[in-house]
């Protein structure tokens, strides 16, 4: 059923419950109470319906139909036409989910069209009840208490936010490799979130400028400067939240480069030390080849070869191993290879 709750007030109390909405316009009229419709994903026929009864203008009824507005505020003749997004926070998939909510407000009625599940209007509309001399006030009232529920349910949203923020400034300076993509997901949230909410200062500014034009009672300017100091709150945190991540984005890059800068001048350095301990192993593999190499022509034992009868050329070959690796050690210990 695409109709919620659908009542009838007089001087803040519920007076009837219609079935239909037909009722509902007929149990309005001549009673000076108050209709508070309230629709969820209604059809374009009901949506219709309702406009046509209480006089929407139809650019609000056509904005209703095809939904996917931004937020604001906008006023045709004695009717008011708000929008609103709400946030709920999924924790579990780091996400923010937005519904969509249009309120239309007159002398005598409140419609309300929630795309979501969110806000809960079921909890505004018992609140309201249970303090009937709030409810009396008229359409105002019911207006700047689904501001003020919307703009609460914001709140877990920041709280949601703030902790997954913490949890990635642990990851950039542990240095997981996987923060770089949940920065720029948590960032995308956040842009969405500062989307919903930037423009509700203005709107309720607007609202304010009204106060004496409508008539506004000095109990509803209270609750309204109130949710404003809310809106303030939670703009200022969300455009923190964007400033903060892009911070860590920029953070994250300089320690990856740091840290590859590390990982490059190890890698140099063990370079460098493998090629000191080739070059010892070449010196002392030259050193000791030289007596092999002089061993080796001597050990040939052909029976013409110079010196092979020689009665010094044992000691000479032995005084001339020594005096090659003596002067392959001085030349490899003067070039440092040793």
């Amino acid at each position: 059923m695409s109709v919620v709750d659908n009542a009838v007030y007089v001087d803040g109390r519920r007076t009837a419950e219609p079935d239909g909405l037909d009722e509902t316009y007929q149990a309005l009229r001549g009673t000076g109470g108050m209709a508070w419709i309230g629709l969820y994903r209604p059809d374009p026929v009901e949506i219709e319906s309702v406009g046509d009864e209480f006089g929407f203008h139809r650019l609000a009824v056509e904005d209703t139909i095809s939904a996917h507005q931004r937020p604001k505020l906008e006023r045709y003749d004695e009717v008011l036409f708000t929008v609103l997004r709400s946030a709920r926070y999924q924790d579990d998939v780091e996400r923010v989910e937005f519904g969509e909510l249009h309120v239309f407000t007159g002398k005598d009625f409140v419609v309300t069209v929630r795309q979501a599940e969110s806000p809960d209007l079921g909890e505004v509309r018992k609140r309201l009840e249970e303090t009937p001399e709030l409810l009396k006030l008229g359409p105002e009232a019911v207006l700047y208490a689904i501001l003020d529920q919307v703009v609460d349910e914001y709140q877990p949203v920041v709280d949601g936010l703030q902790g997954d923020i913490d949890e990635i400034e642990d990851q950039v300076f542990n240095g997981d490799p996987e923060v770089s993509r949940r920065i720029y997901e948590l960032l995308r949230e956040v842009v969405k979130f500062m989307r919903a909410t930037q423009p509700l200062p203005a709107m309720l500014a607007e609202l304010r400028a009204g106060f004496e034009k409508y008539g506004i009672g000095e109990e509803l300017q209270r609750n309204l400067r109130d949710v404003a100091d809310h809106v303030e709150r939670v703009v200022d945190q969300s455009a923190g939240f964007k400033v903060l991540l892009i911070n860590l984005i920029g953070v994250n890059g300089t320690l990856v480069a740091q840290r590859q800068n590390d990982e490059t001048q190890r890698l140099s350095e063990l370079s460098l030390r493998q090629n000191e301990e080739v070059k010892r192993i070449s010196s002392w593999a030259a050193i000791l080849f030289a007596p092999t190499l002089v061993g080796t022509v001597y050990g040939m034992n052909f029976t013409h070869m110079p010196e092979l009868h020689w009665q010094v050329g044992y000691p000479f070959a032995l005084v001339l191993m020594f005096c090659v690796s003596l002067g392959l050690y001085a030349v490899f210990k003067k070039r440092g290879w040793l």
